[in-house]
């Protein structure tokens, strides 16, 4: 049978378009059912290092946009650099009985790579991310993920020291499904710590009155961003105590309780915490305990400077300016 060059052109272009139009609805929308089958079921223990993560040769990539803005800017920047290109396969799936399913993400920017950790609650709503392992570039440092049967999160890092005595360092996490977040709840410390701090809220937007970040070094933060309604605000809060023994770490609402004080509290969650700002300072103090958020020698009480924007700066130079 003859069939012509012309119909056969037509084809290929109805097919092509065809498969373009395939892509394009796939990148757009993010469906569950099509983003949760392409995972392998996996059981806990589980175990990940930063050799089989490196090693990794899976290409089946996830090409939801809508996917892809899960990720904070802000976590994408400090792992990959400023306007990369990231790149997401799946590595497996872990599901808690009766709660949330565990997502491990390998996300990859040129020659940088690291494992993400996506959470989705019962009824398929997405949770949280968290950066499940970060390789680093220490030849004498190894580091393994895990996901225990308690289903706690722990991130250890292996140092060979001198007489070939191995050190360990662990910070171990747990999920918590109301507030949403990935919560600290123990660390042992190798060393002193290279791993940037990751603030999710970062690049969310911070135009009331009391937002902004306020640290006392690069390990201790309390940022603020608007909220979702005039009267609330958006905080995460981290710090490290006594030497990185005793630390915590949360991310929720707080509602305004004055003009220039707010309060955190969460459904589900005891803490309660108290922000108190000033012109450039914000003190936090324990209204009810946050035992669940932190070590047990510590506490989130505090005080934290204001960190200067690029706007307060240009304002100091034109105050300068005008003196001379």
């Amino acid at each position: 049978m003859k069939i012509g060059i012309g119909f056969l052109i037509f084809t290929a272009v109805v097919v092509g378009c065809g498969n373009n139009k395939q892509e394009q609805q796939e990148e757009k929308n993010f469906q569950y059912q099509d983003f949760t089958e392409k995972f392998k079921s996996a059981t806990v223990p589980f175990q990940l290092s930063d050799t089989a993560l490196i090693n990794n040769k899976d290409t089946a990539q996830i090409r939801d946009k809508s996917f892809s803005s899960l990720v904070p800017d802000s976590t994408k920047t400090k792992l990959f650099g400023k306007n990369a290109s990231v790149k997401y396969v799946p590595l497996a799936k872990i599901a808690v009985p009766g709660a949330e399913t565990y997502y491990i993400v390998k996300a990859s920017a040129g020659s940088k790579k690291s494992a993400l950790l996506f959470s989705f609650n019962k009824d398929h709503e997405f949770g949280g991310v968290f950066p499940f392992l970060i390789p680093d570039e220490e030849s004498a440092t190894s580091q393994v993920s895990t996901i225990d049967k308690a289903y706690s999160i722990s991130r250890s890092v292996f140092r060979k020291q001198p007489n070939d005595v191995i050190a360990e360092g662990k910070d171990v996490y747990v999920y918590n499904n109301d507030a949403k977040a990935f919560t600290l709840i123990m660390t042992d410390v190798l060393d002193e710590r290279s791993e940037a701090l990751v603030n999710p809220i970062d690049t969310l937007p911070a135009s009331q009155k009391w937002t902004g970040d306020y640290t006392k070094d690069n390990r201790n933060i309390v940022s603020v961003r608007d909220g979702r309604k005039p009267n609330s605000l958006l905080v995460f809060i981290h710090f490290e105590k006594n030497k990185g023994q005793c630390n915590g770490e949360l991310k929720g609402d707080a509602e305004m309780s004055g003009a220039n004080s707010a309060v955190y509290r969460q459904g589900g969650d005891p803490c309660v915490l108290q922000l108190t700002f000033s012109a450039n300072s914000v003190a936090l103090k324990e209204l009810e305990g946050c035992g669940s958020r932190r070590g047990l020698e510590c506490s989130f009480d505090g005080t934290f400077k204001r960190k200067k924007t690029d706007k307060d700066k240009e304002k100091t130079e034109a105050k300068t300016k005008k003196k001379g």
